[in-house]
C-alpha cells in the first residue's frame, strides 16, 4: 500500500511563446467627393486598435485594425487636409502546445506607414502594426513536501529547498476613457481636426488583499488646422486609476501592466472649435509573478523494511535578474529641405534584437523617429529616420531573456545645421530567468522484506567517499544520520569528512 505524503499544490502559468509580430498590410482609396485633389502627400500617421486575440488548437490568432491618416496638401486650395483609412490586419503566430485553454496578452503599435499618391484622387497607403504577444498554458502541479509522522513510521526523509519564480495570474481588464481636451486660446479655432496620436503610459500598481489597483494615462498628441489655414499642435493627459481581481498572489509579488487601445478615436466637438473629445476603449492585461520557496521532499527511506521510491522531475523558473534600464538616444540628420520649425515628432519602437558581447548581453532597439516640419519656404515637410538604440546587461548566457522596449517622456526634435535634431529616450524593460530541473518523491511503497543473509556485522568502519553525503552511507546500511553522529561524537554532519567513521546498523 502506497505511503501518504505531504504535497504543495503549484497553480501558474508557463509561457509557451514571447514574441514581436510585424504584420503589414496595404490598400488602395479614392479620396472622398468632399475632399480636394492631392497635390503632395506630406506623411502617413496612426494608431493601431486590437480587437481580438484568441488562442487555437497549435496557433494563436490577432485581429485589429490600422487607422491611418493621411496629411496632404490639397491642388487649388490652402490649408493641409487629411484622409482617414481603417485598414483591417490579422496576425497568427505557431507552437505545438498552443490550445484554447490558453491565455494571451498583446500590445499592438504601429511600426511604420507611407502613402504614395496613384493619382490626384486616389493613395496607395502602406501600413505595418508590430503587436507583442505572450502566451500562457495554465499549470498545475502537486510537489512532495514531507513524509507525515516519518518518526513513527520509522522513516527517514531528506527535504531540501528550492527556490522558483512563478507566473502566478495571468489578467484582464477592459475599461473605458473619455475626457474633453481644450485647445489654446492663445491660437486660432480648429477649422479640422487633421490627426490624434494616443501614448499608454503605465503607472504605479499594487496588491492589496485580492485586489491589484494600478495607475496610468492616456497622453493624447493633437494636430489640427486653424481657421487661418495654420497647423498647430495640442495635447493632454488623461489619468486613470483602475481596480482589477486576482487572486492566489502575495502583496509583494511583481506586476507587469500592459496596456493596449481597443477603439476610439478624437473628435471636435461643441462647435466652436476649442474642444476636442477624447473616447477611448483600453485592454489592462496583468502579468503577475512571484518567488516561492519550495520545501522538496528530494529521498526518503525506512529503517525498517524496504521502500520502492518513484522520483518525478518538474522543470522550473529562477529569478536571476530584473528592471528598466533607461538609454538617452540623439541623432542628428540631414534634410533635402532647410528647418525653420518643428511642427510634430513622433516615436516607432519596432524589433529588439539580442547579440552577446563576451559576459554581457546587448539588447538593441530598432526606432524610427518622425519628424513633421515647417521648411523655409514655408511648405510642409516629413522627415524619418531609423536609430538603433542599445542597451547593455550583465546576464549569463544560459539564462532567458525577456524584454519590452518602450518610448517614454517627450520625442524632442529641433532644427540643427543642415537638418534636424532629435532626442528620446527609451525604457528596457527585462526579466532574466534560468531553467532548473527539481527532482522530488513522487510515491513511496513498502517493498519485500529483507532476506537474511546470516549473520550481519551490527558495527561498520568505513570513510565517506568523493562526493557522498552522510545520508547516502546512513540509507545504505538503513541507519539514520542521528544514530552516525552519536557513534561517532560529531558536532555536526559537516564534522564527518575525511574521518573513518563507525556506522551502526539497525538489527
Amino acid at each position: 500500500m502506497e505511503l501518504e505524503l505531504d504535497r504543495t499544490q503549484l497553480n501558474g502559468y508557463e509561457a509557451l511563446l514571447d514574441t514581436t509580430l510585424f504584420q503589414e498590410e496595404t490598400l488602395e482609396m479614392i479620396v472622398p467627393d468632399a475632399c480636394p485633389d492631392i497635390l503632395r502627400v506630406v506623411e502617413t500617421d496612426g494608431k493601431v486598435l486590437l480587437r481580438s486575440k484568441e488562442a487555437m488548437e497549435g496557433r494563436v490568432e490577432l485581429t485589429g485594425t490600422i487607422r491611418a491618416c493621411v496629411l496632404y496638401l490639397p491642388d487649388g486650395e490652402s490649408g493641409m487636409r487629411h484622409l482617414e483609412v481603417s485598414i483591417p490586419f490579422r496576425a497568427c503566430a505557431e507552437g505545438k502546445d498552443i490550445g484554447p485553454g490558453c491565455s494571451v496578452t498583446a500590445c499592438a503599435r504601429l511600426r511604420r506607414a507611407d502613402t504614395r499618391a496613384v493619382n490626384p484622387r486616389k493613395v496607395l497607403v502602406r501600413a505595418e502594426a508590430a503587436v507583442d504577444v505572450t502566451v500562457f498554458s495554465p499549470m498545475a502541479e502537486s510537489i512532495c513536501s514531507q513524509v507525515p509522522d516519518a518518526a513513527e513510521r520509522s522513516v527517514e526523509q531528506l527535504t531540501e529547498t528550492q527556490e522558483v519564480y512563478l507566473t502566478a495570474c495571468v489578467q484582464e481588464k477592459p475599461f473605458s476613457l473619455s475626457e474633453e481636451v481644450a485647445l489654446s486660446a492663445s491660437k486660432p479655432a480648429a477649422a479640422e481636426l487633421l490627426k490624434s496620436r494616443i501614448v499608454l503610459c503605465r503607472g504605479e500598481s499594487k496588491i492589496i488583499g485580492n485586489k491589484l489597483i494600478f495607475k496610468g494615462s492616456a497622453d493624447v498628441s493633437l494636430l489640427y488646422r486653424g481657421e487661418d489655414d495654420g497647423v498647430y499642435a495640442a495635447g493632454g493627459e488623461l489619468p486613470f486609476s483602475q481596480i482589477m481581481e486576482v487572486s492566489g498572489v502575495g502583496e509583494g509579488a511583481d506586476c507587469d501592466i500592459l496596456l493596449t487601445l481597443s477603439g476610439g478615436d478624437c473628435a471636435l466637438t461643441g462647435g466652436e472649435g476649442r474642444t476636442v473629445t477624447a473616447s477611448l476603449d483600453l485592454v489592462a492585461q496583468a502579468v503577475i509573478r512571484e518567488p516561492r520557496t519550495l520545501e522538496v521532499l528530494a529521498d526518503a527511506y525506512s529503517t525498517g523494511r524496504p521502500l520502492n521510491a518513484r522520483w518525478e522531475t518538474y522543470p522550473m523558473a529562477r529569478r536571476v535578474d530584473g528592471g528598466i534600464r533607461s538609454q538617452n538616444a540623439r541623432e542628428i540628420w540631414e534634410t533635402g529641405t532647410a528647418v525653420r520649425e518643428v511642427t510634430d515628432c513622433r516615436l516607432a519602437v519596432g524589433q529588439v534584437v539580442r547579440s552577446r558581447e563576451g559576459e554581457k548581453l546587448i539588447l538593441t532597439a530598432q526606432a524610427e523617429v518622425n519628424v513633421l516640419y515647417t521648411g523655409e519656404d514655408g511648405a510642409l515637410y516629413a522627415a524619418q529616420r531609423q536609430v538603433s538604440v542599445p542597451c547593455a546587461l550583465e546576464v549569463p548566457e544560459e539564462c532567458q531573456c525577456f524584454c519590452q522596449c518602450e518610448g517614454v517622456g517627450e520625442v524632442y526634435a529641433a532644427p540643427s545645421a543642415g537638418g534636424l535634431e532629435a532626442r528620446f529616450t527609451l525604457d528596457f524593460r527585462y526579466r532574466a530567468q534560468s531553467r532548473q530541473q527539481i527532482t522530488a518523491l513522487s510515491s513511496l511503497e513498502p517493498g519485500e522484506p529483507r532476506e537474511s543473509t546470516g549473520e550481519q556485522p551490527s558495527l561498520v568502519l568505513r570513510m565517506l567517499e568523493q562526493g557522498e553525503r552522510l545520508w547516502d552511507v546512513a540509507k545504505a546500511y538503513a541507519t539514520t544520520i542521528a544514530d552516525i553522529i552519536s557513534a561517532n561524537e560529531l558536532e555536526d554532519e559537516a564534522a564527518a569528512a575525511g574521518r573513518l567513521l563507525l556506522i551502526p546498523r539497525k538489527r
